[in-house]
């Protein structure tokens, strides 16, 4: 199996029994190759209870006649993958191949990562275990990536304003919790394994999330520094974990951090004129696990880092960078029948910069999940979750929305 599902699924602490399991494995000469990925889908009821203005809101609220109700078939927070990996060993070097596609369930003419097909990992690593691996292409981000795999939701559906129709794939805990890590350019390398310690330090593709974002995410990052403008450097981003597990108690508690270098024109700011300024962002973590039971605890702060997508409506033209912070708690017991319920409660904030007035502009997202995930066979997963939303906006505006999900995940 692909290595970032086998990580989503483990950290998620919902690995089923499938998780342990390959793909479709072919040996190919040299090469072994496998076809790996997961196929899921789950139908979703929401209810808005308000219908104020909210820039970087995730609450849906109501539509322009009234309506409170909605309904919606879409993927869910992981999205559905067919990922071909081949590995070798050749001079007493591993090297793996990447490249996966994920087809959306629910197409409404979105581009990128919210059309019906994206792209999200491409890259080639090699390495051996005494040294340690190099990665260069495309693939999750290395900061907050283990804030995401470890959210339960990452085998469901999650709340936010992906949940709407259209979405490639929905939100999660993205935005209420924790930054989206993001699937980017990246030339990265990881140390050996050192008893259960390891590192990762690596560039990526600069000024991340700072261009202009189409669909789902259209009003998540008005930073207003969109342009074509060369930046100064790549981006900076490390993280190093320690991992244990000892009879029947295991866990993983990790850091990691990132920074850029952000500089921006458009018509916005002026003619000619230039916003530039460092971004940095950090976070901490950890979840245990004890017989049935799993707790994860997640924490992250940033300045000019934004919230939801990696500078996201992390800077005003007129007053600087803003703060913000946010984590979420997270906690599960497998139940006798294998059932496994989850409770998770997460929160962003944005805080306005100095100076800076009392707008619509978002405060913070909050969000309670409580899901039941159920192994139907040792690949096949169903799905129910429910979640409650709310985003208030530092004029005091506010929306609060609920939503329901049913569905179903398959790994192979």
């Amino acid at each position: 199996m692909n290595k970032n599902i086998k990580l989503a699924v483990a950290g998620a602490v919902l690995a089923l029994s499938a998780s342990a399991n390959a793909g479709i494995i072919i040996p190919a000469g040299d090469w072994t190759l496998d076809i790996n990925g997961n196929v899921n889908a789950f139908a979703s009821w929401h209810k808005a209870d308000h219908s104020a203005t909210v820039t970087g809101g995730l609450a849906t609220k109501k539509d322009t006649v009234g309506e409170d109700q909605g309904q919606n078939i879409n993927t869910g927070l992981l999205p559905t993958w067919l990922g071909f990996t081949g590995t070798t060993r050749q001079n007493d070097t591993d090297v793996t191949f990447n490249i996966s596609m994920q087809p959306g369930v629910s197409d409404n003419g979105g581009t990128g990562d919210f059309g019906s097909t994206a792209f999200r990992t491409s890259y080639v690593s090699f390495g051996d275990k005494s040294w340690g691996s190099i990665k260069l292409g495309k693939d999750l981000g290395i900061f907050a990536s283990d804030a995401i795999l470890s959210d339960m939701t990452l085998l469901g559906v999650g709340g936010g304003l992906a949940s709407v129709s259209g979405g490639n794939t929905t939100l999660g805990g993205i935005g209420s919790g924790y930054i989206y890590a993001a699937w980017k350019g990246q030339v990265a390398y990881t140390t050996p394994n050192f008893n259960g310690f390891q590192a990762t330090i690596g560039i990526t593709n600069p000024n991340q999330g700072n261009n202009v974002v189409t669909g789902g995410l259209a009003t998540l990052s008005g930073s207003g520094l969109y342009g074509t403008v060369n930046q100064d450097r790549f981006g900076l981003e490390g993280k190093a974990s320690y991992a244990f597990n000892q009879d029947n108690f295991s866990g993983k508690l990790w850091v990691s951090g990132a920074s850029y270098k952000v500089k921006g024109t458009t018509a916005a700011d002026g003619a000619g004129s230039v916003h530039e300024y460092s971004a940095t962002a950090a976070d901490i973590g950890a979840n245990v696990n004890a017989g049935n039971a799993g707790l994860t605890a997640y924490y992250y702060t940033g300045e000019g880092a934004g919230t939801t997508i990696m500078l996201g409506n992390g800077y005003s033209t007129t007053y600087g960078k803003r703060d913000s912070d946010g984590g979420y708690l997270q906690a599960t017991y497998v139940l006798p029948t294998k059932t496994k319920f989850g409770v998770a409660f997460g929160r962003s904030n944005l805080d306005k910069a100095n100076g800076e007035g009392n707008t619509a502009l978002v405060k913070s997202n909050e969000r309670l999940t409580v899901g039941l995930y159920h192994p139907l066979t040792k690949h096949l997963n169903l799905v129910a979750e429910y979640n409650d939303i709310e985003s208030k906006a530092q004029d005091g505006a506010k929306n609060s929305a609920s939503s329901g999900s049913l569905g179903a995940i398959l790994f192979f």
